[in-house]
């Protein structure tokens, strides 16, 4: 449901932006309004559900996921649907992080958990590889709404599924009260800070707003880290950040999430506005993606398990990031038989590294702070994927004149300027996923987590 939220919505803005007459950057809010509230609040979400019960506070998350959707879908305005995607966030902010406990606690067994792991990620997978293709089916033959409308019975049906099978788990007992300032420093300078990379492009790097928005996030960070180091029972520990494996494995996240999930936007946008494609043409064209990572994340759950972590991370990351960087080849009239399997190894590589950076993450942590791993792993994720749809549409509209133009077709120099911001926006995130491999063979050693548990 998370996922899919991002995916589904992609090949809908054009369409979106043609009925209710939005703004490039209205388009782009619908979007990161979403990630915003998504990223900001995973930390408090997951530390929450490690307190009160991961049970009750799953299906709380389904419950406000589901009202979101519904408001998003009846919304007369750009206003009102960015309201919805606002509630949207919430639920995920604390479903993500309890349902990744859930499984750390049930699971005790290291290759079981590694299984299980795998089996969440394909979640992620599967949603990516049906969410573009269902999305543009539902947009072409219902309407827009019906993108958000699909997550009422789907979130109806979790919950149903929810009280008969998710088992009661033992709260955690606490050293003390709820750090109510840790998770109001964390949400104000994660959120200020997405906010700042998001409206930069437009209002102005060195604009009032951008750099107000720039220092308190910084101060409150800041802040938070030197707060949560001397609280009884801090919101995250941050001596885990001391810990290479777990370090390295947050960074590769964010990398993955920066180039995947952005990716998927503006390729979704490129099959639609430069090529002319149907929103169910450009989901089903970036359909290998989805299914690759599908695939992926199934083999590497397998394999961490046997081997641990460190190999199919370094693999993964790297096949991903060449993979991103051959579509510098895409030109305007680029045929889908040309690239599917380029794309099907983006998907490929992402899904082989998602598995193992998430067990070795979880590995750095006992069961009882599961929640406290989960988030912030997921956040760091969600942080990736707010700065991918950010940072990579600046340069992907760059040279657009009237930039986003409210999802239209773009024509003769224009789609060209848009490719040429394509190859820019693929060159960065293919640099980034590498980096992020090189940092795994430097920083994590041989041997070390060989067996997540």
């Amino acid at each position: 449901m998370a996922v899919m939220s991002t995916s589904v919505v992609s090949v809908a803005l054009p369409t979106i932006g043609r009925q209710l007459h939005a703004s490039s950057a209205s388009l782009e809010w619908i979007v990161d309004s979403y990630v915003i509230v998504y990223a900001s609040l995973l930390v408090a979400g997951g530390v929450v559900s490690d307190r009160r019960g991961r049970k009750g506070m799953f299906m709380t998350g389904v419950t406000l996921f589901g009202l979101g959707s519904l408001v998003a879908g009846i919304a007369p305005s750009v206003a009102w649907l960015l309201f919805g995607r606002v509630v949207q966030g919430l639920g995920p902010a604390i479903v993500t992080p309890t349902s990744l406990a859930i499984i750390s606690a049930t699971f005790d067994d290291p290759r079981e958990r590694a299984a299980a792991i795998g089996v969440w990620s394909s979640g992620s997978g599967l949603a990516l590889a049906l969410g573009p293709a269902i999305g543009g089916l539902l947009v072409d033959s219902i309407g827009w709404r019906s993108v958000f409308l699909l997550n009422v019975p789907v979130a109806l049906a979790a919950l149903a599924l929810g009280v008969r099978f998710i088992p009661l788990i033992a709260r955690t007992r606490a050293a003390g009260a709820f750090d109510a300032t840790g998770a109001l420093l964390t949400t104000v300078g994660v959120g200020l800070l997405t906010f700042a990379i998001i409206e930069g492009p437009s209002r102005g790097w060195g604009s009032a707003p951008i750099l107000g928005a720039f220092v308190v996030a910084v101060f409150s960070l800041v802040a938070f880290v030197a707060w949560e180091r001397h609280h009884e029972s801090p919101l995250i520990d941050v001596s885990l950040f001391s810990r290479a494996p777990f370090t390295v494995a947050n960074l590769a996240g964010a990398a993955v999430f920066f180039a995947f999930i952005g990716g998927i936007v503006y390729l979704s946008a490129y099959f639609q506005q430069v090529q002319g494609r149907s929103a169910l043409g450009a989901g089903l064209a970036v359909l290998p993606v989805g299914a690759g990572f599908f695939f992926g994340a199934q083999l590497s759950g397998r394999i961490v398990g046997r081997i641990g972590p460190r190999l199919p991370m370094v693999l993964g990351l790297s096949l991903c990031g060449v993979a991103m960087l051959g579509l510098l080849r895409l030109a305007v009239g680029s045929s889908i038989g040309a690239v599917w399997w380029n794309l099907a190894c983006v998907g490929l590589g992402g899904g082989l590294s998602l598995t193992p950076m998430t067990a070795t993450a979880m590995a750095a942590v006992g069961s009882e702070r599961a929640g406290m791993a989960s988030a912030i792993h997921n956040s760091m994720r969600q942080m990736g994927q707010a700065l991918g749809v950010a940072v990579l549409g600046s340069f992907v509209y760059a040279g657009v004149a009237g930039g986003q133009a409210g999802g239209e077709w773009l024509v003769g120099a224009q789609a060209a300027a848009f490719v040429d911001g394509l190859h820019r926006a693929v060159a960065v995130s293919g640099g980034c996923l590498l980096l992020a491999a090189a940092l795994t063979v430097a920083l994590i050693p041989s041997g070390v987590l060989s067996r997540v548990g």
